[in-house]
This record gives structure tokens, C-alpha cells and sequence, in this order.
């Protein structure tokens, strides 16, 4: 590692903008690799998960948040909490906005509470391959207008389009100082909550709006075993009988695709062979209950 070497630079970077901008999956492609789920649901990110990526002598840890939205419930308010106050303990904040969406409410009230963050901001307009070239450049004043940002970028986060050029400016944009992970860490999020985040993931692709927010899964047991295996225990948690009987699936049909496919993600990140068991439990009223937001790294909301 070069951190002997003073023209090293280190510094941490809150990504923040409404749910669904494409926040995770741009945080996938500036670290090179999958640690954060991605989703066509709204507010999959429930917590702060950091993804660090080198370039060049500077090692740059970015902060995805929970998406910025209008709460509603008890874990909505601790998300929403959550993604401020990530944006606030960063020295950059970058501000990403959906062109097809930039008008939407959920960005204007982003954009007047930005002014309260004292940080430098810059702003990452994504999904520009949905839109005619022509609306960009209107879109990009008509944003930059109502907030103050040292640049803007202009990318396709799902193809990987201008994502480079973000992390050549940060290369030089963060301060001298020592990497703080070592040279070969993607994540500080411990493998039992990536395997955990990589299945409720496969809860999202295959159940779409059968199963809305109510589950949450942990990984209950890890296991090294003497071949080099590891064998994982986890548990889906559901709030009622009915949500239960949805992701066994008939003949328990559905939980074992789910299975299947989180399977082999989790061996990529373990770098191992997985053998995976998924349980099924009732859990009445979890996101009511104090343990469960410690777990995932939110504080609980008196109200």
C-alpha cells in the first residue's frame, strides 16, 4: 500500500438523491463490484453501506444512502434520517438526480434542503441515455440554478457511462492523507450483512409488489467448514402468516429460487462454495421494533 507515501488522499463521499435514482447501482460501478442491492422497488436501501474505491494515490470512500423521501412509517423516518446524516458526516456530497424525474417534488425538496449542508457538493445527472441530448443542457441550468455544485457529471450509471470521469476528478478533488481500509477492500459492511442484503435483493426481483416492505432477513449462522465451504443460515422475516405462505411459494417452489440465485452472488463475495439454508418466520410488527433498526444501523424514531 502506498500510505507511507505522502501524495496519498483519502476522504469519504455521501451519494444522496430521491429513491430510485440509481444511486446503488452507480455505487456498484465506482467500486467495480456488487455491494450495494439493487432494485426496480423504491427505498431497498435501508442503511448506510460504504463502498470503497481506489484511483490513482487516492482512496475514496463513498456512503450510499437510503433514499431521500416524503416518510410516511416509523422505518421510513429512520431512513430518511439515516441518508441526512450520512450526507453530513461526508466531505463531499454528490447529489445524484434522474434526468427523466428532475422535476419531481421529491428533487425540488432535495435541492432546498441541500442549502443547509455546508459541504461542497457536485451533482451526477444519471440515466442521460433516456432522454433526447437536447433536454440535458436546459436540464443541467435548470438544476444547477437551484443549488450550488463544483460540477456536474453526466452518466449512465447502469452501463458504466462517465462513471470513470467521476472518480478521476475526485482523484484529485479529496485532501492528502493516509487510506484509512486496506488496498484490497471493496466494503466495510461484514460478509453476514452483504449475503443478507444480496437475498433480500432476490426477495425484491421475484416477488415485485406481492411482498411491499414488511421483510427483512439475517443471517443467523456462518459457518466454516474444512473443504473451504461455508455454510449459511439465514432467515426471512415476514409480518404475517399470509406474507409467509407467499415466499415459500407453492410446494416451496418460490424461496427455492430465491435460494438458487443468492447463492451464487454470495459465493462471489465470499470467494467460496455457499451451501445456503433459508427459513421462513412471522415476526409480528418488526418494523416497530427498536432491535431491529440497531441491526440494520438506524436509529429508532420515538414516533
Amino acid at each position: 500500500m502506498a500510505e507511507g507515501d505522502q501524495q496519498t488522499r483519502c476522504g469519504f463521499v455521501a451519494l444522496i438523491g430521491a429513491p430510485n435514482a440509481g444511486k446503488s447501482t452507480l455505487l456498484n460501478q465506482l467500486v467495480g463490484a456488487k455491494i450495494s442491492i439493487v432494485s426496480r422497488k423504491v427505498q431497498t436501501t435501508r442503511t448506510q453501506v460504504r463502498g470503497i474505491a481506489l484511483s490513482g494515490p487516492t482512496q475514496i470512500i463513498f456512503v450510499d444512502t437510503p433514499g431521500i423521501f416524503a416518510p410516511k412509517r416509523r422505518l421510513d423516518r429512520a431512513m430518511v434520517t439515516s441518508a441526512w446524516g450520512g450526507a453530513t458526516d461526508a466531505d463531499l456530497i454528490g447529489v445524484l438526480i434522474d434526468v427523466g424525474r428532475f422535476d419531481h417534488e421529491e428533487n425540488t425538496a432535495l435541492l432546498e434542503r441541500l442549502a443547509q449542508l455546508k459541504q461542497p457538493k457536485f451533482l451526477i445527472l444519471n440515466k442521460i441515455d433516456t432522454i433526447p441530448k437536447e433536454k440535458l443542457l436546459a436540464i443541467t441550468v435548470a438544476v444547477n440554478e437551484q443549488s450550488k455544485f463544483e460540477t456536474t457529471f453526466m452518466v449512465a450509471a447502469l452501463t458504466g457511462y462517465g462513471v470513470k470521469d467521476i472518480l478521476a476528478w475526485l482523484e484529485s478533488r479529496l485532501k492528502p492523507g493516509p487510506w484509512l481500509y486496506p488496498e484490497d477492500q471493496i466494503s466495510d459492511a461484514p460478509l453476514r450483512f452483504l449475503a443478507a442484503e444480496i437475498t433480500r435483493e432476490k426477495i425484491f426481483e421475484r416477488l415485485h409488489d406481492e411482498l411491499p416492505y414488511r421483510s427483512t432477513v439475517e443471517t443467523e449462522s456462518w459457518q466454516q467448514r474444512p473443504d473451504g465451504s461455508v455454510r449459511i443460515e439465514q432467515t426471512i422475516y415476514v409480518e404475517r402468516e399470509g406474507q409467509r405462505k407467499i415466499v415459500l411459494g407453492e410446494g416451496g417452489q418460490t424461496i427455492k429460487a430465491i435460494g438458487q440465485k443468492a447463492r451464487v452472488e454470495i459465493a462471489e463475495a465470499a470467494e467460496a462454495k455457499v451451501h445456503l439454508f433459508l427459513f421462513v418466520k412471522v415476526r409480528e410488527n418488526w418494523s416497530d421494533d427498536p432491535e431491529r433498526y440497531r441491526e440494520m444501523g438506524l436509529d429508532f424514531p420515538k414516533s
